[in-house]
């Protein structure tokens, strides 16, 4: 199968998981990516994941966000090291980097100074905040990001305090909207010629992400969304939505009519609400309680197929060995084995395949990340024969 970025070059200058999930996608897509690494350790993401589940010596997030592809070690701050830089860039479809402000432009590799030796690159920046404003040089990580952007406030139970999200949303978010402009950006290039400087932020994607949420907020005279006591789960959602312990497990309930739930449930009380006026909305604590109570009697397992039945929506809360195991993930076939030899001897290794298909293939995973500067001598000699 012929991958729609086959032929396309990129130059990743990024470390940790934004721009490195970014060229992840390119990648997927069939873009050959360049890992221009630090000598001394390489990304700091080799060896930042504090587990003991280890890759060869790498950490498995690295391997996670950097399978399929290569790597070289230049020291940019050397002459040698940014001459080698400038080679690469000179060739490359597309530049990534995720310095901080003013970082990348003193070491010579900043967008004005790419495009002066490739004008119609197009060249990807991610920063933390932006370039403007007090923010702008503070350090552009996952969790102060999530600090600053509101969206701890989001999660979680009344009273509980700021939530953090489990996961690097704004790593992951970022990089898949750095990489979305960089194809939009590629497709302007195959029409035009034109090149482009495609720049986002950790603040400006996790504002993104709660762009439904903020535009009531800012419409409604900044009236603060509040948090349930119980089965809190979105702040502008009536009753029911949330998730609600059961006599065994849990049991997420999504958007109900009230007096069909009211009726599956052998509850009038809450069938009583279906005809007042924004009261899903108004008197949610108090359905929610009843719903609470009454979930206690009955498992997760018979309520999800009781309530199914009924055409509401709700679903069992699962572990992720309960989901791995289910016959509708593994359709899927999201999952992929295979030999690497990062290690002293191979090592069968497990990893998550790309979340998309094209003419009904998902893209193959055919190496795990590379080692420190493992195709450095054949990069270096295919560039300088240039």
């Amino acid at each position: 199968m012929f991958w729609p970025l086959e032929g396309i070059l990129v130059v990743d200058f990024s470390q940790f998981l934004a721009g490195p999930y970014a060229a992840l996608r390119l990648q997927d897509m069939g873009a050959r990516v360049i890992k221009v690494e630090n000598p001394d350790g390489g990304d700091l993401c080799r060896h930042h994941y504090l587990s003991q589940t280890r890759i060869g010596t790498d950490s498995t997030l690295f391997h996670a966000i950097n399978r399929g592809k290569q790597s070289v070690t230049l020291d940019l701050k050397s002459a040698a090291g940014l001459a080698a830089a400038r080679k690469l860039v000179a060739k490359a479809d597309v530049v990534i980097q995720n310095f901080r402000p003013s970082v990348i432009d003193r070491l010579g590799l900043g967008y004005d100074a790419v495009r002066a030796i490739n004008p119609d690159v197009i060249y990807g920046s991610i920063s933390g905040y932006g370039t403007q404003g007090d923010w702008a040089d503070t350090p552009g990580q996952d969790l102060l990001a999530q600090a600053r952007s509101g969206v701890m406030w989001l999660s979680g139970n009344h009273g509980a305090g700021p939530v953090p999200i489990g996961l690097p949303l704004a790593d992951i978010s970022t990089g898949a909207n750095l990489a979305t402009g960089i194809l939009g950006a590629l497709l302007r290039h195959a029409r035009s010629g034109q090149g482009a400087h495609v720049e986002t932020s950790l603040l400006e994607s996790l504002t993104d992400m709660q762009f439904e949420l903020l535009t009531t907020y800012l419409n409604n005279g900044h009236c603060l969304p509040q948090r349930l006591e119980q089965g809190s789960a979105h702040r502008y959602l009536g009753a029911p939505y949330g998730v609600f312990d059961t006599k065994e497990g849990q049991l997420a309930l999504a958007m109900s009519r009230l007096d069909l739930l009211g009726q599956a449930l052998e509850l009038p009380e809450i069938a009583a609400y279906a005809d007042a006026p924004d009261a899903s909305f108004s008197a949610r604590d108090k359905i929610h309680a009843l719903i609470a109570q009454r979930l206690q009697k009955q498992t997760a397992a018979a309520l999800e197929t009781a309530l199914g039945r009924a055409g509401l929506w709700c679903a069992k809360v699962l572990s992720w060995d309960d989901m791995l195991a289910h016959g509708s993930f593994q359709a899927l076939d999201m999952l992929r084995t295979i030999e690497t030899q990062i290690a002293t001897a191979p090592q069968p290794v497990q990893f998550v395949r790309a979340p998309f298909r094209i003419d009904g293939a998902r893209p193959q995973i055919d190496s795990a990340g590379p080692a420190l500067n493992a195709d450095g001598a054949e990069i270096l000699a295919e560039f300088d024969a240039d």
